[in-house]
């Protein structure tokens, strides 16, 4: 039970620093390691922070995230706030991203065993 805790603080946390991470990077500019970073995060966030039961919610608001972001014209939309609030949406993704993509395989993975 105490590894499970700790796994849980330790994927809270990586979200958390994840996404503080993605908001400083927006107002810099991207540099190879804040990507590479921002994806390593992702990864751990998928495979610490996702419990089977919570995968499905995730992978529904997670993709929502990630097609609308994608889809929309982010310099149209949000640039009234700024011209960083699209640059977080672009680092989000590089969080999101590896997340979805960890948690999705997991579920394809238990799926195929039941």
């Amino acid at each position: 039970m105490v590894q499970q805790e700790k796994t849980s603080l330790v994927g809270s946390w990586a979200f958390l620093v994840g996404v503080v991470l993605a908001i400083l990077a927006s107002f810099l500019p991207m540099q190879q390691w804040m990507a590479i970073t921002l994806v390593l995060i992702g990864i751990l966030v998928g495979i610490l922070n996702i419990t089977a039961r919570e995968a499905m919610g995730f992978l529904q608001a997670s993709a929502i995230l990630v097609i609308v972001t994608a889809l929309t014209n982010a310099n149209d939309v949000f640039g009234v706030l700024g011209p960083w609030a699209p640059g977080i949406l672009d680092a989000l993704l590089l969080v999101f991203v590896p997340a979805t993509i960890v948690v999705a395989l997991r579920a394809v993975f238990t799926l195929a065993k039941n």
